[in-house]
């Protein structure tokens, strides 16, 4: 007897798009990702886009990726996507060295990361009365 397979309903509507090999440390891509949290795809892009960090361009492809792929797989609505989550790990750390004075040796670590976007379709909020 075979068991059956359940089948998950995505109630959140979420895309999801990981960027492996990003040659940048976990503390740099935080403090990108941290504001990209909460915003519409299309203001987190342009944010991106004039942002003078060097690793903005991988998190930018990454953004576009996810839109790409909520567009072609899932046929959402662009306008209405919002980056829900964004977070990155730890990848490999390149170990180098260079030399140094009376033939000693030091250190330099090249981290890598891997960044992840999950993007979700906004729903129309709810008023339950007025001000006044």
């Amino acid at each position: 007897m075979s068991k059956k397979k359940k089948i998950k309903q995505n109630k959140d509507k979420l895309v999801k798009s990981i960027n492996k090999n990003v040659r940048s440390s976990t503390r740099k891509l935080n403090q990108i990702l941290k504001d990209l949290v909460g915003k519409k795809v299309e203001i987190a892009l342009r944010d991106l886009t004039f942002s003078e960090k060097r690793i903005s361009k991988d998190i930018k492809k990454t953004i576009s990726s996810a839109v790409a792929n909520a567009e072609n797989n899932f046929q959402y609505n662009i306008d209405k996507l919002i980056v829900k989550e964004a977070y990155c790990g730890k990848q490999i750390v390149m170990k180098r060295f260079r030399p140094r004075a009376k033939g000693r040796a030091s250190p330099i670590l090249k981290p890598y990361s891997s960044v992840t976007i999950i993007l979700s379709e906004t729903k129309k909020l709810e008023s339950y009365g007025t001000k006044s």
